[in-house]
């Protein structure tokens, strides 16, 4: 008998609100700004002077009344929202991704192709790498475009974007850089294809400098191997060093504001030029108007649905905004509430083990939300400025029988190798013999696992003579 199979597949449409509000929700003080002054333009039904409107019935007519006890502004926080100059004292210079982004617009690539270019560029780390996963940029552009793209897509347009300048940009590892920036050259002469081919078949070899196995492979003179080591070490393991523009400096404004008053820690959020934004009450003049009126034509009932489409689209950029405020400030305070001891004093002993789904429980939102809050944002305190990344660990290790953060650990271990004897360095069991004599209770393997993050090579890499 054969077997009948069924598949259900689900998917989860999200609404027009909800992608404003995730858009929204990701996006730093740094670039606030901007968006609500393009949708400011490109809405007239929006104008700077927050108002609230109930949901538009299709045969209700709205009155200025009505309006004014339903109105949004940054003032309903009180003191939990405050201006902020943007004279900071932490600067930001220029991203390389707007380099990137002028690029693109000759890559020849359709719509679909562009909104992921423009996802991969934006996801770049600093150093011009693509670190993350493809899988969940996919996750990504669901949340942000509502829309699923296959992973094969996703590829192609990346393959595009490694094809910008500089050469080995977008890569998701040295080894994938190194071989871009050769592949790149017009013509490769004999140093650069051994040198190629060094690095597509014997990179572990390379890297961890076991250059007699590779003396032994190849059949050439170990002059031309030499030379070939040598052209590899001219290629750039940082692709995107060298583009930040040292002259021109953006202004990095800070998404909270942490002050200690009266001995009590206040949490304010910042909100850039303090913009307060309202459904344009000239425009809703006009829809009760012509709502009103009688024996309408064609035309008059086209405009009518225009006009509020446009209000109902200021609502909905009012509502994300005013709930991207309110989420931002309830998981500030999560974070406040358990690392309170930092917050009071600076001290980074004082870190307590965190992770994404602590807050996410918390604020009772998907840890997917708080991902998109901490990714981009700072809060500025007395004792300077840090990104929100930097409170969570992915991991806890005790001391003397009390859990701390792996922070603390990491910063430990590399304080020891920063000290130690650079000609006889440690290896990674005399490390975890040191930190377990300090208390802490690790693993080799976690020892060599928080190196790695610390990108510190191993102690044979870190000999000098």
């Amino acid at each position: 008998m054969n077997k009948i199979i069924l598949k259900q597949n689900l998917s989860q449409k999200l609404s027009p609100q909800q992608i404003q509000f995730i858009k929204l929700l990701q996006l730093s003080n740094t670039n606030i700004d901007s968006v609500i002054k393009k949708e400011l333009e490109d809405n007239p039904a929006l104008e700077e002077e927050t108002v609230e409107i109930e949901e538009i019935e299709e045969n209700e007519t709205i009155s200025s009344a009505h309006l004014e006890n339903h109105s949004f502004s940054q003032k309903n926080y009180n003191s939990e929202v405050i201006n902020y100059s943007r004279e900071s004292n932490l600067s930001n210079k220029q991203s390389f991704q707007e380099n990137l982004l002028s690029q693109i617009t000759y890559l020849d690539l359709d719509h679909d192709q562009e909104i992921i270019a423009k996802q991969i560029i934006g996801t770049l780390d600093s150093d011009g790498y693509l670190r993350r996963d493809l899988e969940l940029i996919i996750d990504d552009l669901a949340f942000s475009e509502n829309k699923e793209f296959e992973i094969k897509t996703i590829k192609k347009v990346l393959k595009k974007i490694q094809n910008l300048e500089p050469p080995g940009i977008g890569s998701r590892n040295l080894k994938e850089c190194l071989i871009i920036q050769i592949n790149k050259k017009e013509e490769i002469n004999s140093t650069e294809k051994l040198a190629l081919n060094i690095i597509k078949n014997d990179f572990e070899n390379f890297k961890n400098k076991h250059f007699e196995k590779i003396y032994e492979k190849y059949q050439e003179k170990k002059e031309k191997i030499i030379d070939a080591f040598n052209y590899i070490k001219t290629l750039n393991p940082k692709p995107a060093g060298g583009l930040e523009d040292e002259n021109i400096t953006e202004y990095l404004i800070p998404d909270f504001i942490l002050k200690k008053i009266d001995n009590e820690l206040n949490i304010f959020l910042t909100s850039g030029e303090n913009k307060k934004i309202n459904v344009n009450q000239h425009y809703i003049s006009i829809l009760n108007a012509m709502k009103n009126k009688k024996n309408k034509d064609e035309e008059s009932k086209k405009s009518i649905d225009f006009i509020k489409q446009k209000i109902e689209s200021a609502q909905w950029f009012v509502d994300a905004l005013n709930q991207r405020n309110q989420t931002l400030l309830k998981t500030m305070k999560a974070i406040l509430k358990i690392q309170n001891s930092f917050f009071n004093g600076g001290d980074e002993n004082d870190l307590k083990p965190m992770i994404l789904k602590d807050i996410a429980e918390i604020i009772k939102m998907d840890i997917s939300t708080v991902s998109r809050i901490v990714r981009s944002k700072v809060i500025q305190t007395d004792f300077g400025i840090f990104p929100l990344k930097y409170f969570f660990s992915e991991s806890t290790i005790k001391k003397n029988d009390k859990l701390i953060s792996s922070k603390i650990v990491k910063n430990s271990l590399k304080k020891i190798i920063e000290e130690e004897d650079k000609t006889k360095p440690y290896s990674d069991e005399k490390l975890e013999k040191i930190l377990n004599q300090k208390g802490y209770e690790v693993a080799r393997r976690t020892v060599s696992k928080y190196r790695e993050q610390l990108k510190i090579p191993v102690a044979r890499l870190r000999k000098e003579f």
